[in-house]
């Protein structure tokens, strides 16, 4: 299956380079490109892409902002593109609002082209990925406000998860793929992505990034738990 991406970004130069390394692979098409926020909209709905590769700070509406649009655009039908932005910036607040507009991942404009094509690949097939970097610091400044799971009853929505569930929950948020939780749990890789969709279909959640937020905001995991 050949992933169609669309390109978001201001500088058409970021725009051409990321363009030559998406088409050197043999799955990846840029169907198009998007100079702001505004025409990101209009192409995702007229050329309906897998993938938008999708930058923050562009004049006129922001990444954010189109990333929030595409996705409760998208919602509500069979074809729903996968948002994963791409940034120079590295700030709290702007990995936060994307995460919450819907994206699937964010990464930083110095990651490697070969781990850009797999972060293309990985959230095409419905998963999602930060970069690590990002991924810690946030986590940590998140659950550093929230009340410990072990000062309190976990939530009544954590209530629909077996104890399994929970537990998958737990590694899943302390930034664990698959193949580690089967090895911590001592059971298959099958078994274990049985229990993510699971938990994931129990919460109402759409990727890993959501279940990695929903731990945190809920206490379910703190700073002291993921080592």
């Amino acid at each position: 299956m050949t992933i169609r991406v669309l390109l978001v970004d201001d500088q058409p130069l970021l725009r051409t380079g990321f363009r030559l390394i998406l088409e050197a692979e043999p799955d990846l098409t840029v169907v198009g490109q998007a100079g702001d926020g505004k025409d990101a909209q209009e192409q995702t709905r007229a050329l309906l892409p897998d993938v938008v590769l999708m930058d923050i700070r562009m004049p006129g509406v922001d990444g954010i902002e189109a990333t929030r649009r595409i996705v409760r655009e998208a919602a509500p039908a069979a074809h729903v593109p996968k948002v994963l932005v791409l940034t120079t910036f590295d700030l709290d607040e702007y990995i936060v609002e994307a995460l919450r507009a819907g994206a699937s991942g964010f990464l930083l404009k110095d990651v490697p082209p070969d781990e850009l094509v797999q972060a293309i690949r990985v959230v095409a097939a419905g998963d999602a990925i930060v970069a690590p970097s990002v991924t810690r610091r946030l986590l940590d400044r998140f659950a550093a406000r929230l009340p410990s799971a072990y000062e309190q009853a976990a939530p009544a929505r954590l209530d629909r998860l077996t104890e399994r569930e929970l537990e998958v929950l737990r590694l899943i948020a302390k930034g664990m793929s698959n193949a580690e939780i089967a090895a911590k749990l001592v059971v298959s890789e099958t078994t274990v992505k049985t229990h993510v969709g699971n938990v994931l279909t129990k919460l109402g959640l759409r990727d890993r990034v959501q279940a990695v937020v929903l731990a945190y905001e809920t206490g379910l995991i703190t700073p002291g738990t993921l080592s």
